[in-house]
């Protein structure tokens, strides 16, 4: 069947109210011209379900949508996407706001030259996709009207708040065990809209490509810290030094 009628049927399921997850016309317009197959593979582009790419989740459809519309850019807007994955938001994204005006990063290398070669297969090979730790950012362009994080943390990261604009939003999965959608402005202040099921933000060293993986960075990091509080050999008490 043609990738158009697809699109156009998921598009039209994500409105119904069923689901209701699609409710501004730019989503609507910029959700039926980007060619998701470019991004996922033709059997999986147009099934309303995520599924694993390359060691990251690619989201479904609907989620994708909630997280767009929770964004709301507006079309002159500057925008950060951190956790690229294989680049479908960020393409939706640059149907609203250009691509010029699109930057994206993700810690997985892989995964910036997938995005790379999806979205220039969809005509947008003019957003910036960079390597870089999500908690850090993308200082080099800063401020940014939006930024979507697509990975849960417990709180907002401090450098995309520096990064936000006076005026700009923050959306992302807030929280640990149990995680909301969540709009964050520059001043850190959270509004809630709902629960969501996000895998956390990654740190250097536990991207799915590091070549040894038995122990992240993060547990060692800890364990310098316990052992740092432990006490030494001499302090125990078990030990008869007489």
């Amino acid at each position: 069947m043609d990738p158009a009628v697809l699109r156009g049927d998921m598009v039209d399921s994500l409105q119904h109210e069923s689901k209701g997850v699609v409710q501004s016309e730019w989503l609507s317009a910029a959700m039926r011209s980007v060619p998701r197959e470019a991004f996922v593979g033709e059997q999986q582009a147009y099934s309303d379900r995520p599924f694993e790419r390359l060691g990251t989740r690619v989201l479904s459809p609907s989620t994708a949508a909630r997280l767009l519309e929770a964004l709301a850019p507006e079309a002159d807007d500057e925008v950060l996407v951190v956790g690229a994955g294989v680049g479908y938001t960020a393409a939706v994204l640059a149907e609203r706001v250009g691509p010029a005006r699109v930057q994206a990063i993700d810690i997985t290398r892989r995964l910036v030259y997938e995005a790379r070669s999806n979205l220039a297969e969809a005509g947008h090979e003019a957003v910036l996709v960079d390597r870089r730790d999500g908690a850090e950012g993308l200082p080099e362009y800063a401020p940014y009207d939006r930024i979507l994080l697509e990975a849960a943390a417990v709180e907002p990261p401090r450098a995309l708040l520096d990064q936000l604009a006076d005026d700009g939003r923050l959306v992302m999965p807030l929280g640990a065990n149990e995680q909301t959608l969540a709009i964050v402005d520059a001043d850190g202040r959270a509004e809630r809209l709902g629960s969501v099921a996000f895998q956390p933000m990654l740190v250097e060293g536990e991207q799915a490509d590091t070549v040894e993986r038995n122990r992240t960075r993060r547990e060692d990091r800890e364990h310098a810290q316990r052992s740092a509080q432990s006490r030494a050999g001499w302090e125990q008490d078990w030990i008869d030094w007489d």
